[in-house]
């Protein structure tokens, strides 16, 4: 049996708005094992995005527990989380999340620089090569395209070879031609890492490529967890 990589249990998020509680995420138990193409489903409200950015690290969970890689990350200090994502986890958004200030090579390199790994521009300029955009690699975020965007975002998601990626939405802002080529960009890059990809999206083509849908309906898993 493949070994997980993710595993959530009796995973909850409330949020406190004003004097009341909003509760998002109910009872979330999930595994996900190395090399694995899950997809999250739901209407929009269901819980699909804060239940990535709980699972990753960005967010954290009210209650519950969450294993990465074998480590329990629930009670890690920010300190300590920061250093692990940079690592463990590379994460594409339905909204690019570039860094304007920054050109195509520079955006892919950051995350490797964080590490300060000397082989960063190395890593990054065989990327772009890789996704096609070689001689877009000196432009600004503000000079590319949608699709190029997104390609620069897979890059950086990449660089440090994470064995664990999520995505949320990553076709959301694009056209159906760009959004097909996209994921079959991704999909391409993951088998070829053999990393593991969660994604989040409202798109039914999209999740009937993956290994396993998981659904959820008011922040409740009803549908999809592993035996």
């Amino acid at each position: 049996m493949t070994a997980a990589i993710l595993v959530s249990s009796r995973l909850s998020k409330t949020y406190q708005i004003g004097g009341r509680q909003l509760p998002v995420l109910s009872d979330i138990s999930l595994t996900v094992s190395r090399g694995e193409f899950v997809v999250i489903t739901g209407n929009s409200g269901s819980g699909k995005t804060t239940l990535l950015s709980v699972l990753s690290g960005l967010d954290r969970p009210s209650s519950g527990t969450i294993r990465l890689a074998d480590r329990d990350i629930t009670e890690l200090s920010e300190d300590e989380l920061a250093p692990l994502r940079n690592e463990l986890i590379g994460f594409v958004f339905q909204a690019f999340h570039l860094i304007p200030s920054l050109n195509a090579l520079e955006n892919v390199m950051f995350p490797a620089e964080l590490k300060k790994d000397p082989a960063a521009g190395d890593k990054a300029t065989r990327l772009l090569e890789r996704v096609g955009l070689s001689m877009r690699r000196q432009h600004m975020v503000s000079e590319l395209s949608g699709g190029e965007k997104q390609r620069v975002a897979i890059c950086r998601a990449l660089i440090n070879d994470p064995p664990l990626v999520f995505a949320d939405e990553p076709t959301g802002n694009l056209d159906s031609t760009n959004s097909r080529e996209i994921m079959s960009l991704l999909l391409e890059l993951q088998r070829e890492r053999d990393a593991t990809l969660v994604l989040a999206t409202h798109s039914r083509e999209i999740a009937r490529q993956a290994d396993r849908e998981v659904r959820l309906a008011d922040g409740r898993l009803v549908s999809g967890e592993a035996s």
